[in-house]
């Protein structure tokens, strides 16, 4: 498994604990950047996978 697998599932899992802290807490700054940071975990997971696939694993 690629690092950005790993480092793009944890920046998920940070944005989407930061986004729950902003629902809860009614804070749209902290809510927006939890969904940034998911939307950018996801992109650096992609990425992971794709040097996966070119590794042949």
């Amino acid at each position: 498994m690629d690092k950005d697998r790993v480092k793009g599932s944890a920046k998920q899992a940070k944005g989407q604990i930061k986004e729950a802290a902003g629902t809860v807490l009614g804070d749209a700054k902290l809510k927006s950047e939890g969904k940034a940071d998911q939307a950018a975990g996801k992109v650096q997971n992609a990425i992971g996978g794709v040097k996966d696939s070119l590794r042949g694993k």
